[in-house]
């Protein structure tokens, strides 16, 4: 399981160290920084670029809104989740692009939910940027990557040359370039690699 790199971003102190203690329950949690300031943390989240910022609303000289605007200035983008007292800003936090909207107090079904979706959009994302890693990384066809696409299916190499009008052994020839140019001794252990 990949860790999720996280800053958590709050003025007020124990709102930090609760919402800390609430993430903890999540294995798959790194907390990278705890900042109370909204201009340490916007440097942080540059210097750091995690994968979360769960973010307040409502600081002292800087909004959320702020923080995310002069993040994202820096070319930094990570995922915004804000964390308020505050149920006013949420249609505006969504127009600007953030994830989720939780309500303090947290409820941790609420954040659990919020992490399993960001998880499940992480790996969408992921999987579909696997062929173009694998193809630039192994300088693999189009081709070889269809098969590859196919064998992650659960295809054979009868079902694969059915659907392109193929035989199986020229499947068959695929798949053993494929190996041959990754390395590997099998898809499974290329695709693992990912």
């Amino acid at each position: 399981m990949t860790k999720i790199n996280c800053i958590i971003v709050d003025d007020e102190r124990e709102a930090l160290d609760r919402f800390e203690t609430l993430l903890k329950h999540f294995g798959q949690i790194n907390i990278l920084s705890k900042e109370w300031n909204a201009e340490s943390a916007i440097q942080r989240i540059i210097d750091f670029t995690p994968d979360i910022v769960f973010l307040d609303m409502e600081m002292p000289c800087k909004t959320g809104f702020d923080v995310v605007n002069e993040v994202r200035l820096q070319k930094v983008n990570p995922t915004f989740i804000f964390v308020t007292g505050y149920n006013q800003y949420a249609i505006k936090a969504i127009k600007t692009g953030a994830f989720d909207y939780l309500l303090k107090p947290v409820d941790i079904d609420e954040l659990a939910e919020a992490v399993k979706r960001y998880e499940y959009q992480r790996f969408e994302k992921a999987k579909n940027e696997l062929p173009q890693k694998l193809k630039k990384e192994f300088s693999l066809t189009d081709r070889e990557i269809e098969i590859i696409e196919f064998i992650r299916e659960g295809k054979t190499s009868r079902e694969i040359a059915e659907v392109l009008f193929i035989s199986k052994l020229t499947v068959d020839t695929h798949r053993s370039n494929i190996l041959e140019k990754t390395g590997k001794k099998n898809i499974f252990e290329l695709l693992s690699k990912f």
